[in-house]
């Protein structure tokens, strides 16, 4: 918006008649000459004046307002995120869920104890995300990346994760038991406390792994680890872990337990 300013004098009618060469454009000239005196004598107008100041002060506080309600806008988009996450609870499918977990998880918003079980989550990205205490029992969560991660105490039993990654996530204290981690990124994570019986680590990634401590390996199947630490594999199967390749042989073990 320009600031109104007064306009100068136009001059008279002959002098645009004149600039007419073609007796055709004389309605266009007209046109043009009593355009410029409405504008020049709108432009003695106050009341214009001030109505453009009106117009430019109702913009800067247009702006002012949105940016002092910015914290109240934010505040609004985590509850909706969270209503569309507590809505689906305990429904499969995706329900909106993986874009509501991402949002949350790009502002930092802490995501403990959510309970997303049976849910279909393939490809959710949350790396680094807080999901201490979070549930994802028999939930889809294939190729989905949990880098860097805080998963203490978390429930993923008979969850699908695989080809996923938990690179650099603790996993303390985590129950995994039935997950299915093939193929999955599994270097530095802490597997402190962890149950991972019956767990299928086939192919899984297992360089610089934090597995001393591990709870619980009865009937994982360790089958073709990459990176394995030293003595991992010796140390598996003396606490009751298999190296299985075939499904069906590996089932019918289980079947018989």
């Amino acid at each position: 918006m320009v600031i109104h300013t007064e306009r100068k004098r136009p001059a008279a009618w002959s002098h645009y008649q004149a600039q007419a060469k073609n007796p055709v454009l004389i309605p266009f000239h007209w046109l043009e000459w009593f355009s410029r005196w409405l504008a020049y004598w709108l432009s003695g107008w106050a009341l214009l004046e001030v109505l453009e100041y009106i117009g430019t002060l109702s913009i800067l506080l247009a702006v002012i307002s949105y940016f002092a309600e910015s914290g109240d806008r934010i505040k609004q988009k985590h509850y909706q995120a969270w209503q569309v996450i507590n809505t689906a609870q305990g429904k499969g499918g995706n329900g909106g869920r993986i874009d509501a977990l991402e949002e949350l998880n790009d502002d930092r918003v802490a995501l403990v104890g959510v309970d997303l079980s049976d849910a279909f989550l393939q490809r959710v990205k949350l790396d680094g995300a807080d999901l201490v205490r979070s549930n994802f029992s028999s939930a889809d969560v294939r190729e989905g990346s949990f880098v860097g991660a805080r998963m203490e105490y978390a429930n993923l039993a008979s969850g699908n994760f695989r080809n996923g990654s938990f690179r650099n996530a603790n996993l303390r204290n985590a129950t995994l038991q039935d997950a299915d981690l093939q193929g999955v990124n599994l270097s530095e994570t802490n597997f402190q406390g962890a149950d991972l019986s019956k767990a299928d680590l086939r192919n899984a990634d297992l360089r610089n792994a934090k597995w001393a401590e591990i709870a619980d390996l009865k009937l994982a199947n360790i089958f073709g680890v990459k990176n394995a630490p030293p003595d991992f594999s010796r140390w598996a199967i003396q606490r009751g872990a298999v190296s299985i390749e075939s499904d069906a042989e590996w089932s019918k073990l289980l079947a018989q337990q």
